[in-house]
């Protein structure tokens, strides 16, 4: 199928962005590309490959602004129940740590999860993935962490995987049962920090061993992440876990930074973590020590705005410092209900001070490397997935200035065609 009459394509080719990089888009005025068995076989102008493939079927772009799907690689997809009365509870001047302390927040959550079963866990999620696709986003970074028991981080695992196969998303799984510390561990939190090294870590390495070995179809290896913040996982005790995953092999992530400054990104780069996520207090030297690595430093700017916190990752700063940006949303019960990777450029452009254009690289191709997937997705490149966005707009700044809609047209995943214009379900 050849794509054509673009007002503008937006290839994102080169690879990750640093620094003062962030922003090329590649712009193709009147673009067009080509795709061949689900991947980019020809990318240029309308005129080069209408010339070159005149007998290729086509599909009208019509003015419209084409780019690579967004990749959304930090979400906490999966779960059961919901948080409403939080909310309310916020807005009544409580915090999220006092929540938190209370037996709310994530331990609200888990027990809504560990009581579902995978049915149910795979019913109440699939209208998110549903919504996601339909705002764009072609590739999902999803956690466990709703279990914090060694069955119910697994069973997670099972769902993520079965929703991988089953709808059009490429679902990026991702270990996080160092999410918090489960009430029976409430007095003994190193106990539990033992129970994730010794137990939890190396059923997580049998698991993927099965699942490998199950009709012979690989899965791709999950990442191990942990929660490393006040009231939760010390700096210590993120060091033990993350070194322990990298001993069986597990590539690495880490939440840091939220509340208080640990160390928790400058332990990301020092293992070679994929990225380190949130980043809202993080320091001069940690930030130093991202840019010194290939380390992506992914700003969640859904979650200061949900909990209506004034502060949010220092952009600016990581991208003087030589730093690799990627964005998210953070989808979670708690504190970032949201699907949609644009509301999450329209909260950058406006907080982190990033231009579209720098907005939708971070979205984009750097998204893709902090899931370590920029090999295969976030830019229009031959050999890639065609992973396609066609915007009902004629200029991708659209994306940024434009919230609470959907700019989204059409998706396409792997070449084939979902339309926003028509009733589609997985």
């Amino acid at each position: 199928m050849l794509i054509h009459s673009a007002s503008q394509t937006l290839t994102l080719a080169g690879g990750p962005q640093r620094g003062s990089e962030l922003g090329d888009l590649g712009l193709i005025k009147d673009g067009a590309l080509l795709i061949r068995d689900g991947k980019i076989a020809a990318i240029g102008t309308t005129s080069e490959l209408r010339e070159a493939y005149p007998a290729e079927e086509t599909l009208n772009a019509a003015g419209r602004v084409v780019m690579p799907g967004f990749v959304d690689p930090h979400t906490h997809a999966l779960w059961a129940g919901d948080r409403a009365a939080e909310f309310e509870m916020r807005l009544q001047g409580k915090t999220y740590l006092e929540i938190m302390a209370a037996g709310g927040g994530i331990l609200s959550t888990v027990r809504a999860t560990r009581k579902a079963s995978l049915e149910e866990l795979l019913a109440q999620t699939r209208p998110r993935l549903q919504a996601a696709f339909s705002y764009g986003t072609t590739t999902m970074e999803a956690k466990s962490g709703y279990g914090l028991n060694t069955a119910t981080e697994l069973r997670m695992l099972d769902a993520l995987l079965a929703l991988n196969e089953e709808t059009p998303l490429d679902i990026v799984p991702t270990f996080l049962g160092a999410h918090a510390f489960p009430p029976e561990y409430k007095e003994n939190p190193q106990s539990y920090t033992n129970l994730v090294c010794d137990e939890m870590l190396q059923a997580l390495h049998s698991w993927t061993t099965g699942q490998n070995n199950r009709k012979g179809k690989a899965i791709p290896l999950p990442f191990v992440d942990v929660f490393c913040e006040t009231g939760a996982f010390t700096l210590a005790q993120s060091r033990q876990i993350l070194e322990s995953a990298q001993k069986l092999g597990f590539p690495l992530k880490v939440h840091a930074d939220e509340f208080d400054n640990l160390g928790g990104s400058s332990l990301a780069a020092e293992l070679g973590a994929a990225s380190a996520d949130h980043l809202v207090v993080t320091s001069p030297e940690d930030m130093a020590a991202l840019a010194a690595s290939d380390t992506v430093a992914v700003g969640l700017p859904c979650t200061p705005f949900g909990l209506a916190e004034p502060e949010y990752t220092p952009a600016q700063e990581i991208l003087a410092a030589g730093g690799i940006l990627a964005i998210a949303t953070d989808l979670n019960p708690g504190t970032a209900w949201c699907e949609s990777m644009q509301f999450a450029i329209a909260l950058v452009c406006r907080y982190m001070k990033l231009t579209p254009a720098q907005a939708i690289a971070a979205a984009t191709i750097n998204a893709a490397a902090a899931i370590q997937r920029d090999h295969v997705v976030g830019s229009l490149q031959v050999g890639k997935r065609a992973d396609i966005l066609l915007l009902n707009v004629p200029d991708y700044r659209h994306l940024g200035y434009r919230f609470g809609t959907n700019l989204v047209h059409t998706v396409i995943k792997n070449g084939q065609i979902y339309s926003n214009e028509e009733k589609y379900e997985f």
